[in-house]
């Protein structure tokens, strides 16, 4: 199949790049789209697969051997398909440690209605996911959630799939098999991939042309070996920012637009014999684990091995906690202080609540939403938030985003206005599951620089999840790894 965009302008002005597009995609090719947060390469596959209305040009679908092109030849699977279904309908981000709410949750079979049948199906088998389909989709880690959609993706018969950042999310396995999938399907002749990327080493070795897209701008086409090779031509896409971290004061501290305060404990949080159950299922099993406060910490385990739920009882949203044996900045659960209490000392990012996180609201009151833990602004900010609010923006350099519509902006801007929102309060405990998601390689190695130096005040703590080894902080010194449980 040949996919050819000639000349395409597109109607509204908001879609439109700096030139018309043309581009062509070869019978057999698979193709990398590759650029900063922003730069467009979303908008670049919405044209590709005709989803943007023209105001000029033409978008063409042909087959080399003559034959028709079915409707739905082009499918896609980009992360808003993934919060759509995690967060849909009524549900809402405690939904998931709340059992009797998450059994309102359909089960994760119906995501495959339509698709035939997935007890034997290979691609429901290669991707490990036909045992997950008896689950509810709200109990599901983004992990899991991401290889269902993957599976259903390919079950739907596309000749070519719209992929984006599909590793992101998946433990190193999960990815292995993925790729040798994808590999397997190209050489046979089975599949074309246009797959979205945030950074160089994510394009997969079967990949046979790189697009680079800069500020709305597509750039030549490179083959993968060039492309990588092409040390100028990253820098140019990615280069850090030349002042990353905010100026220092004479003494050598950070000037943080509010101060850490801490309390008075020895311990950040104490679980003792841990243990969490859903609908028979258990989760966690007779898990220990003690962080002194200053420490910091790699969270790490496979998907499904209980990392989010563990959390969840870090940070006052599960209501289990109450049923073990769990004390956090130095006092047991249960024995009066309240969700809030917990939560205005910990600044908390995770997959969950950037999927659940779907106000269309200025991203300057998302940032300050953060000192409510509440998704959207639901009390008037004092002039000292606000402040605060927009010199987290600049420090994450996303000043230019303070009056846009958080709906309105890629997924990796909104995920770096969700990391400033993690930090505006000065929490004295930072809980960041995969923070990273969606942010390309120049402003990954900017958050990185960013939580080594706030880290370095000795009376923060923090817990940092990754599936990628070379995301974990450079002020990391200490593992916990997760297990799935044998009890299952």
């Amino acid at each position: 199949m040949e996919i050819t965009v000639e000349n395409a302008v597109a109607r509204f002005p908001e879609f439109r790049f700096r030139e018309p597009l043309s581009w062509k995609m070869g019978d057999g090719e698979c193709w990398a789209v590759i650029g900063p947060n922003g730069a467009g390469k979303t908008l670049f596959t919405n044209h590709v697969q005709g989803s943007v209305a023209l105001k000029e040009g033409h978008v063409r679908y042909s087959a080399v051997d003559g034959r028709s092109i079915p409707g739905g030849a082009v499918r896609s699977l980009f992360f808003r398909d993934i919060y759509s279904v995690s967060c849909a309908g009524n549900m809402y981000y405690q939904q998931r440690w709340n059992s009797r709410d998450a059994g309102e949750s359909p089960l994760a079979a119906s995501l495959f209605e339509g698709c035939g049948d997935i007890a034997g199906n290979e691609y429901a088998l290669l991707s490990g996911v036909r045992e997950l389909t008896g689950r509810r989709i709200i109990s599901l880690s983004s992990g899991e959630l991401r290889k269902l959609l993957i599976a259903r993706a390919l079950m739907s018969g596309p000749e070519v799939l719209v992929l984006d950042n599909p590793f992101i999310g998946l433990d190193e396995e999960s990815r292995k098999v993925l790729d040798a999938m994808l590999s397997e399907l190209k050489d046979k002749g089975r599949l074309q991939t246009v797959i979205v990327v945030n950074r160089p080493q994510d394009i997969p070795e079967w990949v046979d042309k790189v697009l680079p897209v800069m500020d709305r701008e597509l750039l030549a086409p490179v083959s993968r070996d060039v492309f990588l090779s092409d040390t100028a031509l990253q820098k140019r896409l990615f280069g850090m920012p030349s002042s990353c971290l905010p100026e220092m004061s004479p003494d050598g501290k950070h000037l943080w637009p509010l101060p850490v305060r801490p309390g008075d404990y020895g311990y950040a949080f104490e679980l003792k014999h841990v243990s969490v159950k859903y609908g028979g299922v258990m989760i966690l099993d007779g898990v220990d684990w003690s962080v002194r406060k200053g420490e910091h910490w790699a969270l790490t385990g496979g998907n499904g091995s209980g990392k989010s739920t563990l959390l969840s009882l870090v940070c006052g949203d599960n209501p289990q906690a109450y049923a073990n044996d769990i004390s956090i900045f130095g006092r047991k659960r249960g024995s009066g202080e309240s969700i809030w209490d917990i939560k205005r000392r910990i600044g908390y990012l995770s997959p969950d609540v950037h999927s659940c996180y779907q106000e269309d609201i200025p991203c300057l009151e998302v940032v300050a939403s953060g000192f409510r833990d509440s998704t959207g602004l639901s009390h008037k900010c004092t002039e000292e938030q606000s402040a605060a609010a927009l010199s987290w923006l600049g420090i994450f350099h996303a000043e230019k985003l303070a009056d846009r519509s958080f709906l309105r902006i890629s997924y990796g801007e909104q995920r770096l206005v969700l990391l400033a929102r993690a930090f505006v309060k000065s929490p004295e405990m930072l809980v960041l599951d995969e923070p990273f998601h969606g942010l390309d390689a120049g402003k990954k190695a900017l958050a990185k620089a960013i939580i080594d130096e706030y880290c370095s005040d000795p009376e923060v703590t923090l817990v940092f999840v990754s599936h990628y080894l070379d995301e974990i902080p450079s002020c990391v010194d200490r593992t916990m790894v997760m297990k799935r449980s044998t009890n299952r």
